[in-house]
């Protein structure tokens, strides 16, 4: 194992805001910064990138869909490190903007809220263990995820009227799939890239509870929105760069260890 080193991690970053998230991170971050993705060749590509503008990072593959991928990464971090500090939770999919895309809707919502969600709980549920004291969590999500982008009163006041846990949160995606099984899903959401963003919210809030009462002092984890950015997640027609899209998940990344205000929020443009 290495003398104590502060480690972080950003999920799905070989390319877009999270390759942009990982530069950065990388030039303020006092401590190792790891980029991830699915693809062994690309994120070895996106490493040697960074080296030719004099970034060092390291690199591990990682796809956040594949629980053996997930469990060898955090079996990894545990026997080099013992321990992690940052988790920037970045990777996701979206349909909406694809053009030409024939993909059955049905398949659309399980595969966006199977990665968007169930995996990116997958990947904190094998990680948090190694959480040290202040370390940071961040939920890279959107302003689809907006309560006001749900058409349906009744579910708006289900979710005003509590806080939501992990299981309940669960519990709303599941049943958000099984209505668009029979094609109502849409009477809630005008697409499943912002019902897998509302239940990342959701996600965020429960989480922040449990932090609260850890052992482990001032966890602090929060969701945010880079922006509308111009990758090909949007087929770049995002008005923002993924340099500017980066900045509120670095900011929040790097949250002091004194920091005692917003946690478990959603933030936009460094701001809560």
């Amino acid at each position: 194992m290495q003398k104590f080193k502060k480690v972080a991690v950003v999920t799905g970053s070989n390319k877009g805001i999270g390759f942009a998230i990982v530069k950065s991170l990388a030039r303020k971050f006092n401590g190792i910064v790891y980029l991830t993705a699915r693809n062994e060749s690309l994120g070895i590509k996106a490493v040697k990138n960074l080296q030719d503008e004099g970034i060092s990072v390291n690199f591990h593959q990682l796809d956040i869909e594949d629980s053996h991928s997930i469990e060898r990464f955090s079996h990894y971090l545990k026997e080099k490190y013992d321990g992690l500090d940052v988790l920037i939770n970045n990777a996701a999919i979206a349909y909406h903007h694809r053009e030409n895309d024939f993909t059955p809707e049905i398949d659309q919502v399980i595969n966006t809220i199977r990665v968007n969600f169930s995996s990116t709980l997958n990947l904190c549920n094998a990680l948090f263990p190694l959480l040290r004291p202040n370390a940071r969590v961040v939920n890279v999500s959107s302003r689809a995820g907006f309560l006001s982008n749900i058409k349906d009163q009744n579910l708006i006041d289900r979710i005003l009227s509590k806080k939501f846990s992990i299981e309940e949160s669960i519990q709303l995606m599941d049943e958000y799939i099984q209505l668009a099984k029979s094609g109502q899903h849409k009477n809630l959401t005008s697409n499943c890239y912002a019902m897998s963003k509302i239940g990342l919210n959701l996600l965020t809030e429960a989480q922040q509870i449990l932090f609260d009462n850890d052992e482990r002092k001032n966890i602090v984890v929060n969701s945010c929105t880079p922006g509308y950015c111009a990758t090909d997640m949007t087929s770049y027609t995002g008005p923002l760069t993924p340099e500017e899209g980066a900045k509120t998940p670095v900011f929040l990344a790097l949250l002091p260890e004194n920091y005692d205000s917003f946690k478990g929020k959603f933030w936009a443009d460094e701001q809560c």
